[in-house]
């Protein structure tokens, strides 16, 4: 299976359709059919690591603010315990808590998945990142689950390369400030030659990182995605862009490659 990281961008994109949401309607008709996702979700963020084992995990409504008929949006996909017990074996020994009914499938994970999948016809399980561990060990973890690639898993991780919240623009004529294109730029071009190096250590783009990674819970899923790759896989961009002046979109397909454990340098969106 390919390897695949979306920028999510706001929870109304699950109402709004745009130009991002349409690209994810075409991978999700281009890709190969996967047996089932495993999600890797800047919005479960935690300390210790944990997978979902519901057979079916509930929609998370992880945000406040926003239209009622947001909150009425639920993604009714059936869960996979057996993929959530093969993580915990591909980690060990590392600790992995099987997580049931505490969670589920946060935005993050279902409002992509409604747009890649709208018939919720493909099991999904989430995987929690850890915020104790440093950068090169995310991407550690997801070479680690690399072999899941062979068994037909799709591993997705969501977030945003630039996520700066503060300075959100929400006005028409929002303008992206040169730190924001200056990382995204700096991100695409290390897909694109295959730094994987440069990824892990992505503080070494200077102010323009500091500025677009405030905090790093939603660069870390990229991370987890370019481990399961491997170095020699072929990345592209189906879409990028910033939005709001301070929220990239930017996506990465990771084809080829192998599939085994690599050396780290490291729609039925129904409402109720």
């Amino acid at each position: 299976m390919p390897v695949l990281f979306l920028g999510h961008g706001s929870p109304m994109q699950a109402l709004e359709p745009n130009r991002h949401t349409a690209v994810w309607q075409q991978l999700g008709r281009e890709l190969p059919r996967p047996r089932a996702i495993l999600c890797i979700s800047a919005h479960w963020y935690t300390r210790g690591i944990g997978v979902t084992s519901d057979a079916r995990p509930r929609t998370v409504h992880d945000f406040y603010g926003f239209p009622p008929e947001l909150y009425r949006c639920h993604y009714p996909v059936a869960g996979d315990p057996a993929l959530a017990a093969r993580v915990q074996a591909l980690l060990a020994p590392e600790r992995v808590q099987a997580v049931a009914g505490d969670w589920g499938l946060d935005h993050g994970c279902w409002q992509v998945l409604h747009y890649l999948y709208p018939q919720a016809d493909v099991p999904a399980v989430q995987l929690s990142i850890d915020g104790t561990r440093p950068a090169a060990g995310h991407y550690a973890l997801g070479a680690r689950l690399a072999p899941l690639r062979e068994a037909g898993i799709l591993i997705l991780g969501s977030g945003n390369v630039v996520h700066n919240l503060r300075a959100m623009d929400r006005g028409p004529d929002a303008q992206a400030p040169a730190a924001a294109l200056e990382f995204e730029g700096w991100v695409r071009d290390a897909l694109r030659s295959g730094d994987h190096e440069a990824l892990v250590h992505f503080e070494r783009c200077g102010s323009a990182a500091t500025w677009s990674v405030p905090s790093p819970d939603h660069f870390l899923p990229l991370l987890y995605v370019a481990g399961a790759a491997g170095r020699d896989a072929r990345a592209s961009i189906p879409t990028a862009g910033i939005e709001f002046g301070a929220v990239s979109m930017l996506s990465a397909l990771f084809s080829g490659g192998s599939a085994q454990e690599a050396s780290p340098p490291h729609s039925t969106l129904q409402k109720q």
